[in-house]
């Protein structure tokens, strides 16, 4: 019998919880509003002491920062997080000790990447790269099936960015006022035009600049960590338009450089949409799962 999996990708705005085996055997599925950290992870433990059979394992995928070093004091917690109320939440331990089970923590982005090796668009990749872009932007990376870390974990939505020619939008980042994430993810959008980013038609000059800034993040990131494959998720990335965008924004500024992207085919079967769509954080932290085991 396949292990039975537990899963929480725990973000700002919700919690989904989840069990099963793998992609194709999610036995129940709960969403939980994010309010303060009592309330929301009694409402995850809850789900899993509800299941008449408890998981074996439960990877969590969290919205950060995080500690992810497991020699350190604050190892499981998220720390130094502008959620109210969040900052320096012992995560993991809570879990631990309510379900009895052995826990594996990771940011969201991390576990979605790993999802993605795993069961989706990275299955056949050694080194690939994940980027979601909607209330925030966050980024990480999978060398041969194992997410990168560090210091502490990549922090690509907080990159600092060369403003676009016409750009005087002061950004809205709390930490870094005009980095990525100040200048390109949702609420800068809806900050910088008035409107909420879903209401914009493909002809709205907010995708022109979005793409200028993603396309330049991306070809950074392409160059720093030579992945075999850029996969993009988030809300933002609902604009299927997007992508012509940015792949012809990344061929531009690579100017040849890069063998075999020279070819611009090749970059519509290399920057590509996540293939576990909204199932990719619950289903990273359900693969995480699996590493206890």
């Amino acid at each position: 019998m396949s292990a039975l999996l537990g899963a929480i990708e725990a973000g700002g705005t919700k919690f989904v919880c989840a069990v099963g085996t793998g992609p194709d055997d999610v036995r129940a599925i709960r969403r939980i509003r994010t309010t303060t950290p009592q309330e929301t992870l009694k409402a995850a433990v809850d789900f899993f002491l509800e299941r008449p059979r408890l998981p074996e394992a439960v990877g969590i995928g969290s919205f950060g920062p995080v500690d992810l070093h497991l020699d350190s004091h604050h190892y499981g917690h998220i720390t130094t997080t502008p959620k109210a109320g969040w900052a320096y939440t012992d995560f993991v331990r809570y879990i631990e000790q309510a379900i009895d089970r052995p826990v594996r923590f990771d940011t969201d982005v991390n576990v979605a990447a790993l999802g993605e090796y795993a069961w989706g668009a990275g299955r056949d990749c050694s080194v690939l790269l994940y980027l979601s872009v909607g209330t925030g932007i966050g980024g990480g990376v999978i060398v041969n099936g194992t997410p990168v870390h560090g210091q502490t974990h990549p922090e690509m939505g907080h990159l600092s960015l060369p403003r676009a020619a016409e750009d005087d939008f002061a950004g809205c980042c709390p930490y870094h006022g005009d980095c990525l994430e100040g200048l390109a993810a949702g609420p800068a959008i809806a900050k910088r035009w008035g409107r909420a980013p879903e209401s914009l038609p493909e002809d709205h000059p907010a995708w022109a600049l979005e793409a200028h800034y993603l396309g330049l993040t991306i070809t950074n990131l392409i160059l720093a960590f030579s992945p075999e494959r850029v996969i993009l998720g988030g809300g933002i990335m609902d604009q299927q338009h997007l992508f012509g965008r940015i792949r012809a924004e990344v061929h531009n500024r690579l100017n040849g450089y890069v063998s075999p992207l020279t070819d611009r085919n090749v970059l519509n079967g290399y920057i590509v949409p996540s293939a576990l769509g909204t199932r990719v954080g619950v289903l990273g932290a359900m693969r995480l799962a699996q590493s206890a085991l």
